[in-house]
């Protein structure tokens, strides 16, 4: 069986963009995004400095987290090994994003799709070579047959030391780099400072001090790499989070006889409705394709959590109206079972996406295992605060009021020091560590101390 893959011969590159150019032509590519890219990195000290070239793209995982995630099977993997993508039935979530490693894949700014190397899939089917490798005047790309022992990639790869990138990641990626430096592919061998090649001058060098100390090399020039969700996905958490949290309290006002009155029988329902539909304006308007919505019920991958998550929204929607048709038809035995059946659908609505930023495999901070109880701790505590604001308009009997401060208290608590050990505990991998440094301590210090705070005490 075929299985393609690259070599990339980082002693023959001269960084001359040569691919570059040719792979935008190829596809048409964007201004402003790329298929494939070149990094320069410096190390030494002066006056020993050399620069070092390594060209970037996607790495056709045999794993590709990238197939895994994607909820609609607009990536896929051939049977020769390459990964390849559908425009046309992409519906612009950017989990695809997240889940790879390598920051391989953007937004098409045209088709607003998700696009990446595709080893010029088109021109391999008849026999040609990808056009990165036809224009490079070194001769520093090889393409080919990973599992021909005969191939000239095979022969490259058992004859000169090779390494791929973010190899702990499990990917089992088919990119290999031949004579690299561990600092061309490794970002966490390197300061990154914000001025890159010319733009670099005497009196801007000390901003990059403080991270060189602790690197042996620095980039001077790489391409952006914009965050894919944003606001509404934190919104999105929000409102799933009154949801589902509503939801699963509406037992507990049950089990301490607070039963009987309207903020009791009825809110818990309307605010799981409530939020659940606002969660799908979310999630709908954060696509790039929101017509597009539709492909996660008539064309879902059942490997993806986005899929699945689709499928846990629908149910928890379908248990809190019929609670709530219920409870206003005073149907008392029903009401009460429906409310028992409430909790593991607030549950589940509130944890899917912990098992979801699970398969974000470019996203080590995401993957604690504290994750999933944190999800659920936050629900109980956005919809005990919820039900608190409704308590204000619709009476109820002082139990009521009095559980529902304790369930604020006792979440906020939990919520607190699940994140004072997510952050500044012991983390499996160099990356999530530096992820977590960045929050406690670095670029993002200020947001992550400033919502934690607002967190804490606007429930109060």
């Amino acid at each position: 069986m075929t299985r393609f893959g690259f070599a990339l011969d980082q002693r023959s590159c001269i960084g001359c963009h040569a691919c570059t150019v040719a792979c935008k032509q190829e596809h048409g590519v964007e201004l402003g995004v790329f298929r494939t890219w070149v990094k320069y990195i410096e190390q030494g000290t002066f006056p020993d400095v050399r620069r070092y070239f390594s060209v970037l793209r996607c790495n056709h995982c045999d794993d590709a987290p990238c197939v895994e995630v994607c909820p609609v099977t607009a990536l896929y993997k051939r049977e020769d090994g390459i990964v390849d993508f559908d425009p046309e039935r992409c519906i612009g979530c950017k989990a695809c994003l997240n889940a790879c490693p390598y920051d391989a894949l953007y937004i098409d700014p045209n088709s607003q799709t998700a696009a990446k190397c595709n080893f010029c899939a088109h021109r391999v089917d008849v026999g040609l070579k990808p056009s990165c490798e036809i224009v490079c005047p070194t001769q520093a790309i090889t393409s080919g047959d990973l599992d021909d022992p005969d191939s000239e990639i095979s022969r490259l790869i058992d004859t000169v030391p090779s390494h791929v990138r973010a190899p702990e990641q499990g990917t089992q990626p088919k990119v290999f780099y031949l004579g690299v430096q561990e600092a061309s592919i490794d970002p966490l061998a390197v300061a990154h400072g914000k001025e890159y090649l010319s733009e670099i001058v005497d009196s801007q060098r000390e901003k990059l001090a403080p991270l060189a100390e602790e690197a042996t090399a620095s980039v001077v020039s790489d391409i952006a790499h914009p965050a894919p969700w944003g606001w509404k996905v934190s919104s999105y958490f929000l409102s799933k989070g009154v949801a589902a949290g509503a939801m699963m309290l509406a037992v507990l006002l049950l089990v301490v006889g607070a039963d009987g009155s309207a903020l009791a029988d009825v809110v818990p329902g309307l605010l799981g409705l409530a939020g659940i539909g606002v969660t799908g304006l979310f999630l709908v308007w954060d696509l790039k394709q929101p017509r597009r919505f539709y492909y996660l019920f008539t064309r879902p991958q059942w490997r993806s959590w986005l899929a699945i998550g689709t499928q846990v929204i629908n149910f928890a929607a379908l248990v809190a109206f019929a609670f709530t048709v219920a409870a206003v038809l005073d149907a008392g035995a029903l009401r009460d079972a429906l409310r028992w059946a409430m909790v593991p659908a607030g549950a589940a609505l509130a944890g899917y996406t912990a098992f979801l930023f699970n398969q974000c495999e470019g996203r080590d901070l995401w993957q604690s295992p504290l994750l999933l109880p944190h999800t659920i701790v936050n629900a109980i505590l956005a919809g005990a605060g919820a039900l608190g604001l409704a308590a204000l308009a619709v009476d109820g009997p002082p139990v009521l009021e009095r559980t529902l401060g304790w369930a604020l208290v006792l979440a906020a608590a939990a919520s607190l020091a699940i994140v004072v050990l997510d952050t500044w505990g012991r983390h499996p991998t160099r990356q999530a560590e530096r992820a977590a440094r960045n929050l406690r301590r670095d670029i993002y210090a200020k947001r992550f101390f400033t919502g934690l705070g607002l967190g804490m005490v606007l429930p109060a």
